[in-house]
This record gives structure tokens, C-alpha cells and sequence, in this order.
């Protein structure tokens, strides 16, 4: 998979473009749909990095309620708190209970769940959800057709 990803975030990059032209919607960042095309396979490992974007919002949200966070100190925060929350949630992966469950849950990236939550903050969930999904479909359907079998899921 390690060599579709720098091809997957170039189509990535120039869908979100499309996206965010044609239809004024942004895809959760302009390099997530690149690597969700990747993991779509994986449809809880997506659910896990979305759930992981939007408690990242909900974090930021509360704490600027008591603190003043704006402009970069936001952005910067968002990606921050995501990154915290991926590592947390690749911890409790690893952990022993996990391994028995039988559990093969990934957090897709490591400042993927912060891209998201700062475009859930400025667009809304839904919308922000809607594009990065049918973003990523387009993408990994490009995919198919340049990279053929190889991207079959293994």
C-alpha cells in the first residue's frame, strides 16, 4: 500500500480541488481523501479516524469556551488534539484486551483527525462528511482504473 499512497494523495489533492471549486465543499482537508481511498476496505478504521476528528472538535470546542483560542492557535490545536487522540487510540489497539478480541482497528494518519475537525468547524459535520466520502470514492475509483488489481484489499 506504501507505494499507491504518494499516488492516491496526488488524485486526492486534485479532487478536493475539484470539489472545493465545483461545489464550494472541502473534503476534510486536501489530502484526506487520498488516504481514505486507501482504507475503504477498511470501513471501521474510517469511522474510528472520523470519530477521532470529531471528538477532536468537540475538545477544541470545549476548551475555547474557557480559553482564547482563534487564527493558528486553533489550527494548530485541532491537529494537536487529533494527533494526541490517534496515538491514545493506537495505545488501546496494542493493548492486550484488543489482541484477544481479535480487533484490527487503525486511526488512519496521524493529522488526519485534526483536518477534519477543523473543516467540521468551519463547513459542518454533514457536509464536511459528504464530500470527504463521495471524494474519496472518486479517488479510489481512479485508483482502480490506474493501479487495476493491484489496490485489491489484501
Amino acid at each position: 500500500m506504501n507505494e499507491l499512497l504518494p499516488l492516491s494523495i496526488g488524485i486526492g489533492l486534485a479532487v478536493s480541488l475539484m470539489f472545493s471549486e465545483l461545489f464550494g465543499l472541502a473534503a476534510g482537508g486536501m489530502v484526506v481523501p487520498g488516504y481514505f481511498a486507501l482504507y475503504l476496505h477498511k470501513p471501521l478504521d474510517v469511522l474510528l479516524t472520523v470519530g477521532a476528528g470529531l471528538l477532536t472538535f468537540a475538545i477544541v470546542h470545549a476548551l475555547s469556551s474557557v480559553m482564547i483560542i482563534y487564527g493558528k492557535r486553533r489550527t494548530v490545536l485541532m491537529i494537536l488534539v487529533g494527533y494526541l487522540l490517534g496515538g491514545l487510540a493506537r495505545a488501546l489497539a496494542d493493548a492486550s484486551f484488543a489482541g484477544a478480541m481479535n480487533l484490527d482497528l487503525r486511526l488512519i494518519g496521524y493529522v488526519i483527525p485534526g483536518l477534519i475537525a477543523i473543516w467540521i468547524e468551519r463547513q459542518g459535520f454533514v457536509e464536511t462528511l459528504s464530500a470527504m466520502i463521495t471524494a474519496s470514492v472518486v479517488v479510489r475509483l481512479i485508483l482502480v482504473l490506474v493501479a487495476g488489481a493491484e489496490l485489491s484489499p489484501s
